[in-house]
């Protein structure tokens, strides 16, 4: 069974660190995890953005956090390999650390790799890490802003402008929604009231998750959603909301 530990900016605290470890039955230390960190190659610089969690900026929240054992999974890889070959490697994993990067993106390849299809009927344990877009990629939809288009493969189903106020004035932004993998049914914003995600903050995240058809979480970096079996459950030592609405324009 998969059970979510739904970030923003990985565990940034010690109540986020109980949680994961009650997910996983035993402790961390004791813990065999695997990384994708695929959803950063759409960016410019996405190949540093990759390797900072892994020996850079935001280690001690992810893979530095003590596991036995660590490994690297590169799901845009994955059609090209036998399923028979990188399937013993989930099914030997008790933690999947999923990075950030495009939320759209990172659904296509999980899509296009057959690991959704593996996630989505696993018969054994395994607890799903989601770090910003590795949360959000969760949700059975997915609205994502964008200032400026990016290329890659993905699978957009709307797209429209919508207008976020800023400290520095009005700007115009493209919000898209896609297809998510679907191991949750609600929808996540990442990165709640902070200043550099303007689009998230305040009266934005709601104008953002009003597009939404689903209950939109927004989570901010000291906060975790933990999903197992259909529960929700927050873990926060900072600010989250639920917007439990009906999609609207206004």
């Amino acid at each position: 069974m998969i059970k979510l530990l739904l970030t923003s900016s990985g565990v940034t605290n010690e109540s986020m660190r109980n949680a994961l470890a009650k997910l996983l039955g035993k402790p961390i230390s004791e813990s065999e995890a695997l990384f994708i960190p695929s959803g950063v190659y759409p960016f410019v610089g996405g190949a540093n953005y990759a390797w900072w969690p892994i020996a850079g900026k935001m280690q001690p929240g992810l893979v530095g956090l003590g596991w036995k054992t660590m490994g690297l999974l590169e799901i845009t890889a994955l059609s090209s390999i036998r399923r028979e070959v990188w399937l013993p490697s989930i099914q030997n994993a008790d933690a999947l650390l999923v990075w950030g990067g495009d939320p759209i993106y990172l659904a296509y390849w999980f899509e296009q790799s057959g690991l959704a299809a593996v996630l989505t009927s696993l018969d054994k344990d395994l607890v799903y890490v989601g770090v910003s877009a590795g949360s959000m990629v969760t949700g059975a939809v997915i609205g994502e802003t964008f200032s400026e288009p990016r290329g890659g493969s993905g699978t957009p189903l709307t797209s429209e402008n919508i207008v976020f106020n800023t400290p520095d004035g009005e700007i115009t932004t493209q919000l898209v929604t896609a297809r998510g993998i679907g191991l949750i049914d609600f929808a996540i914003i990442p990165h709640y009231n902070n200043p550099g995600f303007s689009d998230a903050c305040g009266a934005n995240a709601e104008k953002w998750a009003k597009r939404l058809p689903v209950p939109v979480y927004a989570l901010d970096e000291h906060t975790a959603l933990t999903y197992v079996d259909g529960q929700v459950e927050i873990v926060s030592e900072g600010e989250w909301k639920l917007f439990d609405n009906k999609p609207a324009k206004d």
